[in-house]
């Protein structure tokens, strides 16, 4: 079935997860990938992306998909070639413990030793394996190996990366805003683009809500404070994660500028933030994020609605946060190419997911067509419109990453701001496998510019990273 060597567990994991997140049993290695249409010569690199993929599951009925040990997903791409995929589990050493392997028996210098399952970046050098909660990024090899805990951040006590972090393009510098659930504060981490420690600092959070992600502006930082809590006592009532709406908790949205000074609090609707978008402007802070709704039950994935793209804007000087809907069709994962990160941008790109909607969102009646939608959206947020590219009814598409044109500038001009590349796994039904799809982010409509064919089916995922070789 695989091309190339293969490499693998004979036994399945037991679990209850069903359809598109139904984790992989098998480590596989695959070259020359085959290719229809064309894969830009300038990419040079490799698309890695993470997500859960549970090894062994002993009780399905109290499985969180969320909680499955990570598993990076890569392909290598060299001078219009497909060079490589590959997927490995990250190894922690329960992990290795499962697989029969020998143990490292490294302690790790910050946090638990954790198989990371949530993001994967580089940073100063490194290749890293994130979770949020307190566990220490794993540094991962080019074939995707786990070299064991990262050595990023010295020795200093305190630090910590989260699952979300924000490499500011100006300075180099890698942002985190990491929190432990019972804690009564979050913390902000810094390191230089080499990967020294140089800022940590507490910030405060009353009730220990979940921090999955915060937004990183020129001058600021943006902190969400939302009604989904830490509540242990739920895992007493069956509940699969310790996490639950708690409707007594304000919804607050928090701004501090990145060096020190209070933060100041800004009421919301209630709702649960996913993952965010920021810039700051004439004193105006513009924070596009994905909402779900009140009630959201984090442990069953339930809303009596949908994750849509709404806009928070801040008057700083007024005091004032003016709320506003700008996409009502269900959508996650909103990104920007990484140069725009904290800076003024006009697109960015979010990802709907069928698979994800017919499973967790309970219909009453005929669902809406939205529900059938597997595509990725160009929001252009100067003009207010957007775009879609649609893949097909059970073609579930993941996040997508923007992979700039060329060389660009450190700083692109606006003008340029989407000349370049959507990189995202895509699930090809005909095949029963994944492909990764490369759309020309100009071209947004038009169709790929390349389907490299993957040897098998990918489950739906978290987030990822394009590593350029340079």
């Amino acid at each position: 079935m695989d091309a190339g060597h293969h490499e693998g567990r004979p036994d399945a994991v037991a679990t209850d997860i069903e359809g598109h997140l139904t984790p992989v049993t098998e480590e596989v290695t695959a070259f020359d990938l085959p290719v229809s249409g064309r894969v830009p010569a300038e990419l040079n690199g490799r698309y890695l992306r993470i997500g859960p993929n549970a090894l062994g599951i002993e009780d399905p009925a109290a499985h969180h998909w969320m909680h499955g040990e990570g598993m990076i997903h890569g392909v290598r791409l060299r001078d219009g070639r497909a060079e490589w995929y590959r997927n490995r589990w990250v190894r922690s050493d329960a992990v290795r413990a499962k697989l029969g392997e020998p143990l490292r028996r490294v302690r790790p210098a910050h946090g638990t030793d954790f198989a990371c399952n949530t993001h994967i970046i580089g940073h100063a050098g490194h290749v890293l394996a994130l979770t949020e909660g307190g566990a220490s990024p794993q540094d991962i090899g080019h074939e995707l190996q786990t070299l064991g805990p990262s050595p990023l951040g010295g020795s200093a006590p305190g630090f910590t990366l989260a699952a979300h972090t924000k490499l500011d393009p100006r300075t180099g510098q890698l942002h985190s805003l990491g929190y432990l659930a019972g804690h009564a504060s979050v913390r902000h981490t810094v390191l230089d683009p080499d990967g020294a420690l140089v800022g940590v600092r507490d910030l405060p959070m009353p009730g220990s809500p979940m921090v999955h992600d915060f937004a990183l502006t020129e001058a600021h930082l943006v902190l969400y404070d939302v009604p989904v809590t830490y509540q242990p006592e739920a895992l007493g009532r069956g509940a699969t994660m310790p996490f639950a709406w708690d409707p007594r908790h304000p919804a607050r949205v928090g701004v501090v500028p990145r060096g020190s000074g209070d933060v100041r609090w800004f009421e919301v609707t209630p709702c649960f933030v996913s993952h965010t978008l920021a810039y700051e402007e004439n004193g105006l802070l513009v924070v596009d994020v994905v909402t779900l709704p009140d009630g959201f039950d984090i442990a069953a994935m339930r809303a009596d609605g949908y994750g849509a793209l709404d806009r928070w804007t801040i008057d700083l000087r007024a005091g004032t946060l003016h709320e506003q809907r700008l996409d009502d069709r269900p959508q996650e994962f909103p990104r920007v190419g990484e140069s725009m990160v904290s800076r003024r941008h006009r697109y960015g790109y979010s990802a709907a997911t069928a698979a994800l909607y017919r499973r967790y969102v309970p219909f009453e009646g005929p669902p809406p067509d939205a529900a059938f939608d597997n595509a990725l959206i160009k929001h252009d947020l100067l003009r207010g419109t957007s775009e879609l590219h649609r893949f097909g009814r059970d073609a579930a598409v993941g996040e997508a990453v923007f992979v700039p044109a060329g060389a660009p500038p450190a700083l692109p001009a606006a003008d340029g701001e989407d000349d370049g590349y959507l990189l995202a796994y895509v699930h090809s039904p005909e095949r029963g496998a994944a492909d990764l799809v490369i759309l020309s982010a100009q071209d947004f409509t038009g169709a790929p510019l390349a389907r490299v064919h993957l040897p098998r089916r990918i489950p739906l995922g978290l987030h990822g990273s394009w590593l350029p070789d340079s």
